[in-house]
């Protein structure tokens, strides 16, 4: 028998998957992220949801316009990061892809359309790495910055 990585799956528990796409997008060396206050106030990276039916790539596209305007070219994937919440058998399985920016600009005006987005900016790498900011996953920096192909980080448990 092979060995199981995580938790088993429990007994009568109906586990939800929702996959996701977002964003690595690098400016200048800084990186483009979002901010959203609930459950918790963290930064996320531009993306979201994929809708059922609806292409990856294609919903990273509107995910990024709803979330900051931008209008973005979609590379390499950068990092495959997947949480969950065991109580109510959420699983989410997320692709973050290298992105550039061709069109559009950051305007302080602009307004998500589901209200989630309270906030879009630019970090260096250091606001990551020294703490200046709380943002998921933890492996983002790596993502970002320093990572020579495809990157995993494994299953972590969702924050509450």
């Amino acid at each position: 028998m092979i060995k199981r990585y995580g938790d088993s799956p429990r007994a009568g528990q109906i586990y939800r998957r929702r996959p996701g796409v977002y964003a690595v997008l690098l400016d200048k060396g800084a990186l483009l992220a979002t901010h959203q206050a609930d459950p918790l106030p963290e930064y996320q990276l531009p993306g979201g949801g994929i809708d059922r039916g609806e292409h990856p790539i294609a919903a990273l596209h509107r995910e990024v316009m709803e979330e900051t305007g931008l209008t973005v070219a979609v590379g390499q994937p950068a990092l495959i990061n997947e949480f969950h919440d065991p109580m109510s058998g959420f699983h989410q399985v997320d692709i973050f892809f290298h992105c550039t920016i061709t069109a559009g600009q950051i305007n302080p005006k602009w307004r998500d359309p589901e209200g989630i987005v309270t906030q879009r900016r630019f970090f260096a790498r250091d606001d990551l790495e020294l703490g200046r900011i709380r943002f998921k996953p933890d492996s983002l920096p790596t993502a970002a910055w320093g990572g020579e192909g495809l990157l995993y980080d494994p299953l972590e448990r969702l924050i509450r």
